[in-house]
């Protein structure tokens, strides 16, 4: 899939008789990193399931300039690798194992019984996010921390156009943050879409290439980082201000009081 991977017009979600998000169009191609920011109740999970088509909407989404409508589920499977916020596995299966359903949607029904590229596809996933020492273990018997590289390396083996990831860095220690934003900035310039859902607006403002900014179901700003949190945008949107200064030729912007 080449030229633009994504477009949404007009996209519309009412849940339980309430607008939650109203009249949002964008559109992008792939080799891009998007951080989907906003405070809480904005819609940005709504958003995300809307795009992955788990939510009923109204007006269009098109992938690959196919509407998302017409695609079936598994074909869907194929072209979005989504993980949800939280997303816990109960069973006790071994890391490999959970890692390598993420090929299910490519036609891999067995994890014990894997094609050479479905063998690859895992190992590399698993490498991504640290996880190659973990393999043999229960994914019960892990950390939460653990478990979250888990659950990314699963999206991850999907090697999908699309990647949807709900607050990947939720529960991770600093540096596995920063490893987990990296692992999707480097799936971003292998060609991906990526967009992230993000609390943490210094990670957004390091990595992702373009910023959303949901307030009240409605975008209100979107652009490079320096652009989509301006300090109107903080000031009015997040209700900070922000410290902003350059380190190691990036861009640094840091919530820093309230206004």
């Amino acid at each position: 899939m080449s030229g633009e991977l994504l477009r949404v017009d007009k996209l519309g979600v009412t849940l339980s008789g309430r607008a939650v998000l109203e009249d949002v169009s964008l559109s992008f191609s792939g080799r891009r990193l998007v951080a989907l920011v906003g405070p809480n109740g904005a819609g940005k999970t709504t958003l995300l399931r809307a795009l992955a088509g788990l939510v009923q909407s109204k007006g269009t989404i098109e992938v690959g300039g196919d509407l998302l409508s017409s695609l079936p589920l598994r074909e869907r499977a194929r072209r979005f690798g989504y993980l949800p916020q939280g997303h816990v596995v109960h069973w006790p299966l071994r890391v490999r194992d959970i890692v390598a359903l993420g090929r299910y949607p490519r036609g891999a029904t067995d994890p014990a019984r894997l094609s050479s590229d479905d063998e690859s596809a895992v190992t590399r996933a698993m490498q991504a996010t640290e996880i190659v020492t973990l393999a043999a273990r229960r994914v019960t018997e892990l950390s939460g921390g653990e478990r979250s590289r888990v659950a990314l390396a699963r999206v991850l083996a999907v090697e999908a156009p699309i990647l949807l990831a709900d607050e990947p860095t939720a529960s991770l220690d600093p540096r596995f943050q920063i490893d987990a934003m990296q692992n999707l900035r480097n799936t971003a310039d292998r060609g991906v879409l990526a967009i992230v859902v993000t609390h943490d607006l210094a990670l957004a403002a390091r990595f992702a290439d373009t910023v959303l900014v949901l307030s009240n179901g409605r975008l209100v700003a979107q652009g490079t980082p320096e652009q989509a949190l301006s300090e109107a945008v903080m000031a009015d949107v997040f209700r900070v201000t922000a410290y902003r200064a350059d380190y190691q030729h990036e861009h640094v912007i840091v919530p820093w009081a309230g206004v």
